[in-house]
């Protein structure tokens, strides 16, 4: 019981202590399964808010999968950079003045 306790404070958890591989201790694919569910419930919300639209939905869903973005931070970094470049067409500042 007390080893528990400090299992949980990450001690007696070194290489000698290791029967399994990485893989059979935390799955790769459960890891992948996992970040993908991040991201794509990320994007769903993103779209359904009307922050992005659904050609970049889609163009993000795409790069998801094929394994660009290695968490949540970097997929919203990646969205803020992608609408900082192309300005919002609805947005008063970039219209030219009609005349």
């Amino acid at each position: 019981r007390r080893n528990a306790v400090a299992r949980r404070k990450g001690r007696h958890t070194g290489p000698g202590k290791r029967k399994g591989t990485a893989n059979a201790r935390m799955p790769t694919k459960v890891l992948w399964m996992r970040r993908q569910r991040v991201l794509r419930r990320l994007l769903k919300k993103y779209r359904e808010s009307k922050k992005i639209d659904k050609h970049l939905y889609h163009a993000l869903y795409l790069k998801c999968k094929g394994n660009v973005f290695k968490n949540k931070r970097t997929l919203m970094e990646h969205i803020h950079k992608k609408k900082a470049a192309k300005p919002d067409p609805n947005s008063s500042v970039t219209k030219p003045m009609q005349g």
